[in-house]
């Protein structure tokens, strides 16, 4: 039995479609901060007593749906140990889960760790994040701290698409805001949208070439703690992504009213002269990267949101890490 514990990261150049969608290997690369403050902690247990795998989640049994795909990910594990005990994860997010808030990425940086532990595995960062890599894109990238930048790779195996750390937690302390304007799941799974994306919109080749041009720019930026060349960046990727949903054949919409309430927010900061920039994901959840200085504004104004629900005050986190017994 082994614990984990992961905190889920954003997407500063974003991730949206596969080259291979049974390695889930990403078309083009992405740049990320992984968060503090935000957690998933997953135990993983093998048990010769079990007749198959089961999952708990926040409390609940996981679907049949989900739990297929945690069996088909618990299997490159059980494959490299030689083992075929059947396993139980409990886990749990202490934020909303599949609401926009990447919580798969946590998930399965957590669930990556806490299986290979608990199998007697010693494997290093890099084939850790590999195999999280294969359960979630973005997991790949919280196994590590700080800034990180998840490689697309040229291999066809996947075996080079891994993430890589550009800066750790404490290079430069940032903060980060996130603004929830709802509880609810999404309808739609990232996974599902991806998809549809790449098969139905006609700018998707654009999206990706784009998307490569770049991350080279970001991983400058932040080396050089460029704040603004970091924040108008994060604001184009996040617009070019969701522009790319938005012409998918049905389009997909995961922002809500207050979506959009909070990016003119924001605006408005920057025209009176506080520099702020906000990001969202597969969701309706908006994410502000501030600098400590103007941090009190930008809260202020958020507070003045009428469909902001709740705001969590954060900034770069830690990489995953085992929970001591």
């Amino acid at each position: 039995m082994a614990t984990a514990i992961a905190h889920p990261n954003f997407a500063l150049i974003k991730y949206w479609g596969k080259s291979n969608h049974l390695l889930n290997i990403p078309a083009a690369g992405s740049i990320s901060v992984t968060v503090d403050k935000l957690t998933t902690e997953t135990t993983v247990d093998f048990s010769a007593g079990l007749e198959r795998d089961v999952a708990w989640l926040n409390g609940k049994q996981v679907n049949d749906k989900e739990m297929f795909r945690l069996q088909t990910f618990l299997n490159i594990f059980r494959k490299i140990a030689g083992e075929n005990r059947r396993a139980e994860i409990i886990s749990s997010n202490n934020f909303p889960t599949a609401a926009g808030i990447a919580s798969s990425s946590s998930g399965f940086a957590a669930l990556s760790l806490a299986a290979s532990s608990s199998l007697g595995l010693r494997l290093a960062p890099d084939e850790l994040s590999e195999i999280a890599r294969r359960g979630s894109g973005s997991a790949a990238r919280s196994i590590f701290g700080g800034f990180v930048e998840l490689v697309a790779g040229d291999r066809a195996d996947g075996r080079d698409s891994i993430a890589k750390p550009i800066a750790d937690e404490n290079f430069w302390p940032l903060s980060i805001l996130i603004a929830i304007t709802s509880f609810e799941s999404k309808k739609i799974g990232s996974t599902d949208g991806m998809n549809l994306t790449s098969e139905t919109s006609p700018y998707y080749s654009a999206w990706v070439e784009s998307t490569r041009q770049d991350l080279p720019q970001m991983r400058a930026a932040i080396e050089a703690r460029n704040f603004t060349k970091v924040g108008e960046l994060m604001e184009f990727s996040c617009l070019k992504m969701h522009g790319t949903m938005l012409s998918a054949r049905p389009g997909l919409i995961y922002w809500n009213a207050g979506t959009l309430e909070i990016i003119e927010a924001v605006k408005d900061l920057r025209n009176q002269g506080h520099e702020a920039y906000f990001t969202i994901d597969a969701g309706p959840q908006v994410k502000i990267l501030c600098q400590e200085k103007t941090k009190s504004v930008v809260l202020d104004a958020l507070d003045g949101c009428p469909h902001v629900a709740e705001i969590i005050s954060t900034r770069p986190g830690p990489a995953a890490y085992l929970k001591e017994s």
